[in-house]
């Protein structure tokens, strides 16, 4: 497993390692026992499957609050997506900042996105397939959503010109300004 780092402290690019033959390939991925080894010790306990049907889809900004604060792993099944991670650890030397990184099935790269960051990707393909372990389950009441463009964190989604497919979720949800210091960064 290749581990690489990105401009925002804990969010983590991860490509398993594929092994293939003229089937096809395995990967492996995730391994708790070797990700722990690597400083990765989580639990992950619930395995979500999205599919987005056209391209320029956009989910998120998603997070969920303490106490049931998730740790996602997101990987694209088919088709290819712009995932993004959004600090918002108050406190935070980057707090509002963002890195986005482009998953797909071909490159087999995997985001992982501690507690303490918002999570949205637009899907770049139709039919694309997102896929994302937690560490804790869903959680109505601890469910919370920062607007997708929301000027003050200024993600480039890439969209060309295009507007987003956004749900009502993602086109009423507050600004970054708006939200409760549900996160603080620990130097």
């Amino acid at each position: 497993m290749d581990i690489e780092e990105t401009a925002l402290s804990g969010v983590l690019i991860l490509t398993p390692a594929r092994h293939g033959d003229q089937r096809g390939f395995f990967s492996e991925s995730w391994n708790a026992e070797r990700m722990a080894a690597a400083g990765l010790d989580y639990s992950l306990v619930q395995d979500n499957h999205s599919l987005s049907v056209e391209a320029g889809t956009l989910r998120g900004l998603y997070f969920q609050t303490p106490p049931r604060a998730q740790t996602k792993l997101v990987r694209c099944g088919r088709g290819k997506l712009f995932d993004v991670a959004v600090d918002i650890r108050h406190g935070s030397p980057s707090f509002g900042k963002w890195v986005g990184v482009e998953l797909s099935f071909e490159n087999g790269r995997q985001l992982l996105i501690p507690s303490g960051f918002l999570h949205g990707f637009v899907t770049r393909e139709p039919m694309t397939e997102i896929i994302y372990k937690c560490t804790d389950t869903f959680a109505p009441d601890c469910d919370a959503a920062v607007r997708w463009d929301d000027p003050s964190i200024g993600i480039d989604w890439g969209l060309e010109g295009n507007r987003p497919i956004p749900s009502e979720k993602d086109a009423t949800a507050p600004r970054l300004s708006e939200l409760a210091p549900h996160f603080t960064w620990e130097a």
